[in-house]
């Protein structure tokens, strides 16, 4: 078994890979999962994905046959976040997925990742315990919707986390965690919760100016209105809300 960067000809086996791995580890249904596999591997987001110096797309080939897939970003300054890692279920139990997880680490680091966060559904109960035996810890969830249904996601971060900034918005304590990232065009927004413990999403934190951006719209996109700082969905939008 080898890994190596997808290349324009491995889409196709992307897109079954995806299929069959979001078949066996979450409970969505038909129509969601067909939606997803539209948008998140159709043919204009792949070649997106592929031609973003930012963005690391790695496949696991095995007899010429490609078996799993990583694919992964840099969320902030000196983060790498692990998107999704599929692994063809009937290709699972060989440590495909541990291997896949090592590339992924090294191709982040070698764009300037320190550290590395992933995130999984959290009724996804392989993935959440994959990220544990990683010495991941949870450090935050949100909730998403897909296909009309509302799903938790939740946030594994490799160590613990730095603690989590008190700020006041509106006579209302919010707390800011600098260790969890969203990539923007001109600084990271850093993530806000409700409660210290982060088990409620608040909005988001812009670092280029210190000003609170909690505003999102149906495509996931957030932007600063004091600076114009704007995060991309890297992830969920509204082509499968």
């Amino acid at each position: 078994m080898s890994i190596r960067r997808a290349a324009s000809a491995d889409k196709p086996a992307i897109r079954d890979v995806a299929r069959r791995s979001l078949q066996a580890s979450y409970s969505l249904g038909p129509h969601a999962i067909t939606s997803a596999i539209e948008e998140w591997y159709g043919e204009e987001r792949l070649d997106e994905t592929l031609s973003d110096d930012g963005r690391v797309l790695l496949v696991a080939v095995e007899d010429e046959q490609v078996v799993g897939f990583s694919e992964s970003t840099l969320a902030g300054p000196e983060i790498g976040t692990l998107l999704w890692l599929h692994v063809d279920p009937a290709y699972r139990g060989h440590g495909i997925a541990s291997e896949l997880f090592e590339a992924t680490r090294t191709e982040l680091e070698s764009l300037g990742a320190e550290r590395i966060h992933g995130r999984v559904l959290s009724d996804n109960a392989d993935g959440n315990a994959f990220y544990r035996s990683k010495g991941f810890e949870p450090a935050g969830e949100e909730s998403v919707e897909i296909d009309g249904r509302t799903y938790v996601e939740r946030r594994y971060v490799e160590t613990s986390p730095s603690g989590r900034e008190p700020i006041e918005t509106d006579g209302t304590t919010v707390f800011v965690d600098h260790d969890a990232t969203e990539n923007g065009s001109v600084d990271a927004f850093h993530v806000v919760y409700r409660d210290q413990a982060g088990s409620e999403l608040y909005g988001y934190y812009c670092a280029n100016c210190s000003t609170l951006a909690n505003a999102m719209d149906a495509m996931g996109r957030i932007e600063c209105d004091n600076c114009g700082n704007a995060r991309k969905p890297t992830r969920w939008d509204a082509a499968y809300l």
